[in-house]
């Protein structure tokens, strides 16, 4: 952590949005990775102006479990510190 004498508040606030700038970024790369990976697995051929029934139920299949898995894996190093 860095350390700030004079500036206790000023710096609290900096490292608060620092803080929550990465967690930020973390879920967008989160995001994009289970957009990526589910389109690839359940979109076959060219999208129309909707999904099939069956791409939507891949769809949200594949994001149910992307992200069951995610907090799954979360979990598990919470659990080891």
């Amino acid at each position: 952590m860095v350390k700030c004498l004079h500036l206790t508040n000023f710096c609290s606030a900096i490292l608060d949005f620092l803080q929550q700038e990465k967690e930020r970024a973390m879920i967008n790369e989160m995001v994009g990775k289970l957009t990526s990976a589910c389109w690839d697995k359940c979109i076959t051929g060219t999208p129309g102006s909707k999904f099939s029934s069956s791409e939507s139920n891949c769809l949200s299949n594949c994001a149910q479990r992307y992200m069951e898995m995610s907090l799954m894996i979360v979990k598990r190093f919470q659990s080891m510190q």
